[in-house]
C-alpha cells in the first residue's frame, strides 16, 4: 500500500486525527462570535463566503486536523454531532406484524473540522441513520435514542445544516449555471449584492470541476444533459452555497468515477478543515484514495454497529478480530467483503484458515467493538462533548419573499418555455381540437337545430380542451419534486412557490386559450361580438387554471405520473357527467349526483356560464314541426331547455370559477404544510430512550 501511495500522481491526503486529541474550543467563542460583526446587518462578502488558505501553492492539505487556515482564534468552535442507542423502525408489512428494525442501538458523534464516513453492504441502515441524524424521517417511521448538538437538543435550522440527497432532483431545463445562480438567490442574504451572488455561484460550479459544462443544460427525459456524476455534483454545489455548519451527504460518490470521487471528496474535506464544518456521508464503497480522506468511520451490518471510531484504526480492529486486510488490497473493498452476507455462499476466510461465514464474522466483529477498548472509547468521547455547549443553531439570513418570488417566477417561466411538455405541446394539440370542432361545426347559423349544435360544441370545448390540462402533469411532478426538495432544505416556503406558479403559468395559459380559442370561436360561428370572444377566452382560460390547480392537489397525493394522470382524468371523467349536458340538473339523482356533486362540479359554471354567453340577446325560429312562424328567445332557450340558474349574471359564473381555483391552490397548500408538520412531530418522537 505505501508504493502504491509513494507512486499515485494523485495527492494522497489520509489525515488521521488521535483518539486522543483533546476537544478544543476556539478560544472560547460561541457561533455569535463568529457573527458578532452583524451577519445579517453589516452585509456580506466573498471573502467571509470563501476563506481561502494563505499558503501559495497549495496541494491538497490546507490546515492540521483541529484548525483551519483563514481563522483567527476567536471563531466557531463548531458542531459537535453526538447519538446514542439510535433505533429506527417500520411497521410490518401484514397487518398486527411485529415492526422491522432497520437500524438499532447505533451510538456515534462527529467532530466540526472532520469527515465522518458511514459504511456498510446495501440495506445495512446507511442511510436511513443519516436521515435519523438530519431530522428526514418520513411519516409512519419510528424513532427513538437521544441526539445532541452541542449537548443539546436542536432543531436543524436553514443555513445551518444542509442534505444532499441521493437523488439529484434537478430542474432538466436549466444549465448548471443557472441552476447554482437561481439557488444562490434564493439562499444567500438579500444584502449581498448580486454581482457577488453570481461571483460566489461562479467559485462553487469551479470548485466541484464543473467549469467546462457551465452552459451546458442538466438534461432530462426530453434531452440529454450532463452525465449523472455532473448532476451528483451540481446537487453539491447547491447545498454548500451558503458554507452550513452541519452537512449530510447521502452517496456523495455515486455516478463518479475513481478521479472525479477523490478531487469531489477531497474538496469537501478541504472545506470542512477550512470552515470547521462537520460532515457526516453515507458512502457505499469508496476508493483506497478516497478512503484515506476520511476521518472517522462508522461501519454498519444489518442496522447493527460493526465498528465505529477513526478510520485509520478499522483495519486494526479487522486485523485483531481474526480478519487481516491482504495486502494491495482496498481496506473498505476488505471491509465489505467480510460483512456482507446477501451472498453468504462467499465464506470469509480468516487468519488461521477457518472458514468462516459473513453471519459469523458479523457477529464476531460486533462482539469485539463491544469491547471497553472500542464501545466505551466511544461512550467517554460523546459524554465529553455532550459537555461542550455553544450557542443554539440560528437560522441565517436569506431573500426576502419579495425576491424569492421573483427568482421563483422567472426560473419557472423558463422553465415552462423550454419544456416541450409542459405548454407547447398542448398547445398544438390544442389547436389540432380547434381545427377539428370548428370544421364540423362550421358556420352554425341560427336555425332550430343550431341550439343544439351550439350547445355541443360549447361542451366539448369545456370537455376537451380541460381534459387535455392534465398532459402538462409529468413536468410538473417533476417541478414538485424540486419544490419537495428545496423545501425540505429551506431554501423557499409552499406559499412562494404557489404563487410564482400561478404568476409563471398564467401567460401561458392566456395564449393557449386565446389561440385556439378564437380559431374554434369563429370557425364555428357562435355569437359575434368582442366582448362576448373575451369572455369566451376568459371563461376557457380559468377553466384550464382550474384543471391545474386541481392537478397541483393530486401530485402531492399520487406522485406518480401515471398514477396521477389516470386519478386525474376520472376525477374530471366524474365531474363531467354532472355538468348539466349529458342529463339536465332536474334529471338527475338527488343523492349524491345532485347533492354535492353537480355544485362542486367546475363544468357546471363553466358551462352555464358559456350557455349565458352565447344565449343571451339571441333569437331562434321555434320547431317548425310543432309550431310555425314563431320565434324562441335565448332567455328561452336558457331557461326552459336548459335548465341554467339565471339568478346571476355571467361575470359570476367566472367569479366561482375563480374563487373554486384559489380553494384548490390553498389545498394544495394545506396539504403540504399538514405533511410537514408531521416530520418535526416524528423528530419529537424520536427523543427517546431504547427499550
Amino acid at each position: 500500500m505505501a508504493a502504491d501511495a509513494s507512486s499515485s500522481p494523485l495527492p494522497r491526503w489520509a489525515p488521521t486525527p488521535s483518539p486522543s486529541r483533546p476537544l478544543w474550543r476556539w478560544g472560547g467563542g460561541t457561533p455569535d462570535a463568529r457573527t458578532g460583526n452583524g451577519e445579517a446587518g453589516a452585509g456580506w462578502s466573498l471573502s467571509r463566503m470563501f476563506r481561502r488558505p494563505a499558503v501559495a501553492g497549495f496541494d491538497g492539505v490546507e490546515a492540521a486536523p483541529g484548525r483551519r487556515a483563514g481563522t483567527d482564534a476567536v471563531d466557531d468552535p463548531g458542531v459537535f454531532l453526538t447519538w446514542e442507542d439510535v433505533c429506527v423502525t417500520v411497521a410490518g408489512g401484514a397487518y398486527g406484524a411485529q415492526p422491522v428494525s432497520i437500524v438499532s442501538g447505533i451510538s456515534g458523534h462527529a467532530r466540526p473540522g472532520e469527515v465522518l464516513a458511514i459504511m456498510g453492504p446495501s440495506g445495512c441502515g446507511k442511510t436511513t441513520l443519516l436521515d435519523a441524524l438530519a431530522g428526514r424521517l418520513g411519516p409512519g417511521v419510528n424513532e427513538t435514542g437521544l441526539i445532541l448538538i452541542n449537548g443539546r437538543r436542536e432543531k436543524l435550522a436553514f443555513g445551518t445544516s444542509a442534505y444532499v440527497t441521493q437523488d439529484n432532483v434537478l430542474m432538466s431545463t436549466m444549465s448548471v449555471r443557472e441552476a447554482v445562480y437561481y439557488s444562490a438567490q434564493l439562499q444567500l442574504p438579500g444584502t449581498m449584492p448580486a454581482a457577488e451572488k453570481r461571483v460566489h455561484a461562479d467559485g462553487v460550479i469551479r470548485e466541484m470541476g464543473l467549469g467546462d459544462a457551465m452552459d451546458t443544460r442538466i438534461g432530462g427525459r426530453m434531452t440529454k444533459g450532463i452525465s449523472g456524476g455532473q448532476r451528483k455534483r451540481v446537487t453539491i454545489c447547491i447545498e454548500m452555497l451558503t458554507r452550513p455548519r452541519l452537512l449530510f451527504l447521502d452517496e456523495p460518490t455515486s455516478g463518479l468515477d475513481s478521479a472525479a470521487s477523490y478531487h469531489v471528496m477531497s474538496h469537501i474535506t478541504r472545506i470542512a478543515a477550512r470552515e470547521n464544518m462537520t460532515i457526516v456521508a453515507a458512502v457505499h464503497q469508496p476508493s483506497g484514495d478516497v478512503f484515506d480522506l476520511f476521518h472517522g468511520l462508522c461501519l454498519l451490518s444489518n442496522g447493527r454497529t460493526v465498528f465505529f471510531g477513526a478510520a485509520s484504526d478499522a483495519t486494526q480492529f479487522f486485523a485483531q478480530s481474526g480478519f487481516p486486510c491482504p495486502q494491495l488490497r482496498n481496506p473498505s473493498d476488505h471491509f465489505l467483503r467480510i460483512i456482507n452476507k446477501d451472498f453468504d455462499e462467499e465464506i470469509v476466510e480468516s487468519s488461521k484458515a477457518r472458514r468462516k461465514t459473513a453471519a459469523e464474522a458479523i457477529d464476531i466483529l460486533t462482539d469485539a467493538y463491544q469491547s471497553p477498548a472500542y464501545s466505551e472509547k466511544t461512550m467517554n468521547q460523546i459524554a465529553e462533548m455532550k459537555g461542550i455547549g455553544g450557542a443554539p443553531f440560528r437560522k441565517r439570513e436569506q431573500a426576502s419573499f419579495t425576491t424569492k418570488l421573483f427568482v421563483l417566477t422567472r426560473r419557472s417561466f423558463v422553465n415552462m418555455h423550454r419544456d416541450i411538455g409542459y405548454y407547447w405541446m398542448r398547445l398544438g394539440v390544442y389547436l389540432g381540437i380547434g381545427v377539428c370542432l370548428g370544421t364540423i361545426f362550421y358556420q352554425l347559423g341560427h336555425s332550430y337545430s343550431s341550439i343544439q349544435s351550439r350547445c355541443e360544441v360549447i361542451m366539448y370545448t369545456t370537455a376537451l380542451l380541460t381534459f387535455m390540462a392534465i398532459g402538462g402533469f409529468p413536468s410538473f411532478v417533476e417541478d414538485v419534486k424540486v419544490f419537495r426538495r428545496e423545501r425540505l432544505s429551506g431554501h423557499y416556503g409552499v406559499a412562494e412557490f404557489v404563487i410564482s406558479n400561478t404568476l409563471s403559468a398564467t401567460p401561458y395559459l392566456a395564449v393557449i386559450a386565446v389561440i385556439p380559442g378564437a380559431m374554434l370561436y369563429y370557425l364555428t360561428g357562435l355569437t359575434k361580438g368582442a366582448d362576448r370572444f373575451a369572455y369566451f377566452v376568459v371563461d376557457l382560460c380559468m377553466c384550464t387554471m382550474l384543471v391545474e390547480s386541481m392537478m397541483m392537489i393530486i401530485s402531492v397525493i399520487v406522485p406518480d405520473f401515471l398514477m396521477g394522470i389516470v386519478v386525474g382524468a376520472g376525477v374530471q371523467g366524474v365531474m363531467m357527467l354532472n355538468s348539466g349536458f349529458f342529463r339536465l340538473p332536474s334529471e338527475l339523482p338527488k343523492p349524491v349526483w345532485k347533492y354535492p356533486c353537480y355544485y362542486i362540479s367546475f363544468h357546471k359554471y363553466a358551462v352555464q356560464g358559456f350557455y349565458k354567453n352565447e344565449f343571451i340577446g339571441q333569437t331562434f325560429p321555434s320547431d317548425q314541426l310543432v309550431e310555425k312562424n314563431v320565434t324562441i328567445s335565448g332567455l328561452q332557450v336558457l331557461q326552459e331547455k336548459l335548465e341554467v340558474e339565471m339568478g346571476y349574471s355571467k361575470w359570476v359564473n367566472i367569479a366561482i370559477l375563480c374563487g373554486m381555483m384559489v380553494v384548490y391552490r390553498v389545498i394544495f397548500f394545506a396539504i403540504v404544510k399538514i405533511a410537514e408538520d408531521v416530520r418535526p412531530k416524528q423528530r419529537r418522537m424520536g427523543w427517546k430512550w431504547c427499550k
